[in-house]
């Protein structure tokens, strides 16, 4: 027999996919923009060519600076390189994404696949994961680097299901008042590859990265601390070995409903991550 509570999950869920898939639709279509806006730009060139001799006074980097808020004007890119074990490098590509955007640079293509341990400190106490740098060294080499640059320093954790139970985190620029339209949208400007999804089950204390579609993790991530039943699209990228008593009381401070109905929201109890470290040993 199917409950209410069991209808409430797979609406949480179901609500989950069809918010990912409306933001793969976005960047779609922003590169696709940015390919048509390209093409004629190449067109405009060839015809102000002869117009140029008598307009000098007015330079490119004008109409580029005017521009740079919008990112359907942004040439396409290639996609990401996965972790290539004869080299020890990983792929990262530029993505102006939504446009909301705390960009710290982009991670070193040399990475370590040596164990490794992330600390999260909340105001509400830290949070400890054991991460997988062996099967998932393109995410953990990204989180190493995004802490060195204090990337998640004092951000908020936006998203909460209390019948889905995840907490999601790693929007710079989220508010996570249940008013701002904008949360969920931030990243770091680029993107890499999924990585281990053979068989991936996403329950109770597992970290996972949160996307847009394939290929498209940045730096918003989700702690699991129940059943999801989420389908395999999500790289997990270590286990929290500490701290989950923390989510748990927070789910029990309740969600500001997001208008889906789907028992999701900004969490009512704040959650601020203050700083993330991660250790490696050699």
């Amino acid at each position: 027999m199917v409950t209410g509570k069991d209808r409430q999950k797979q609406l949480a869920r179901e609500h989950y996919q069809r918010q990912l898939q409306a933001r793969a639709e976005h960047e779609q279509k922003a590169r696709r923009n940015a390919i048509i806006g390209t093409t004629a730009a190449v067109v405009v060139v060839i015809g102000g060519v002869v117009a140029a001799t008598t307009l000098l006074g007015r330079g490119d980097d004008d109409a580029t600076a005017s521009a740079k808020p919008s990112a359907s004007i942004k040439p396409a890119v290639a996609d990401p390189k996965p972790y290539d074990p004869a080299k020890g490098t990983c792929g990262y590509v530029a993505d102006e994404g939504s446009g909301q955007v705390k960009n710290v640079g982009t991670p070193p293509e040399k990475v370590s696949t040596a164990p490794a341990t992330m600390t999260i400190k909340t105001n509400l106490g830290d949070i400890v994961a054991r991460l997988d740098s062996e099967k998932a060294p393109c995410t953990v080499n990204s989180f190493k680097f995004l802490a060195s640059k204090d990337y998640f320093d004092d951000t908020k954790c936006h998203r909460m299901g209390t019948d889905f139970p995840i907490l999601q985190c790693g929007d710079p620029l989220a508010k996570a008042d249940g008013e701002n339209p904008t949360d969920g949208q931030g990243g770091p400007g680029y993107r890499f590859v999924n990585e281990n999804l053979a068989g991936a089950k996403y329950t109770r204390g597992v970290l996972a990265m949160a996307n847009s579609g394939p290929n498209t993790n940045g730096s918003q991530f989700f702690i699991v601390f129940g059943d999801t039943g989420l389908t395999p699209d999500y790289t997990p990228f270590g286990t929290v070995t500490k701290g989950l008593e923390i989510v748990d009381k927070v789910a029990k401070k309740g969600v500001i409903a997001s208008a889906g109905g789907d028992g999701t929201g900004a969490p009512k109890q704040p959650v601020v991550i203050k700083d993330v470290t991660i250790t490696s040993k050699s």
